[in-house]
């Protein structure tokens, strides 16, 4: 097996893949109270088509999600050649996947407002001084410096699972 530290430019050790494999043969869930209870993810589409899947910082705001990266990540460089993604969250009695479009936000406001939800949420972002991106004491391991690309995603669609009773599986339109 090939291990690729993605973490190591932000000194951090590999992960134990051992220790993984023995979490997911326990079904060990993450603890309602850890950082990473509501992990979000997206979805990217790479150049020979496959998926990408990579976990994000999402913001549900303004009735959509929004997620930011580092210009030189595989998300960002996936996103600058097609910009169709997938975003996948379990809540509270049901599992969420919007389909849409990501666009990138430049405007300072609209980019501001990102920061002021991402900082209320726990997460000390802010504008960048160049007013296209944001910046914050850290970000997750291999985004690179700020500052970091801002996206909305525009839904096209989403499909929700019910998992409480009495169940459902529904798909939206926009």
């Amino acid at each position: 097996m090939d291990v690729i530290n993605l973490g190591v430019d932000d000194g951090l050790p590999p992960v134990d893949w051992s220790a993984v494999v023995e979490r997911l043969a326990s079904g060990a869930s993450p603890d309602p109270e850890s950082f990473n209870a509501r992990t979000t993810w997206l979805t990217t589409v790479n150049a020979d088509g496959s998926p990408h899947v990579t976990p994000v910082g999402a913001l549900w705001m303004e009735g959509t999600f929004w997620v930011q990266t580092g210009a030189g990540t595989r998300k960002a460089r996936n996103l600058a050649r097609d910009p169709r993604c997938s975003v996948a969250v379990s809540i509270l009695d049901a599992d969420v996947v919007v389909e849409g479009t990501a666009i990138r936000v430049t405007d300072p406001a609209a980019v501001a407002r990102a920061a002021a939800g991402w900082a209320e949420g726990g997460w000390p972002a802010e504008l960048h001084e160049s007013g296209t991106g944001i910046t914050a004491p850290y970000n997750a391991p291999a985004q690179g410096p700020p500052p970091w690309h801002v996206y909305r995603i525009e839904p096209r669609s989403a499909i929700v699972a019910r998992v409480s009773e009495p169940g459902g599986l529904t798909r939206f339109r926009f």
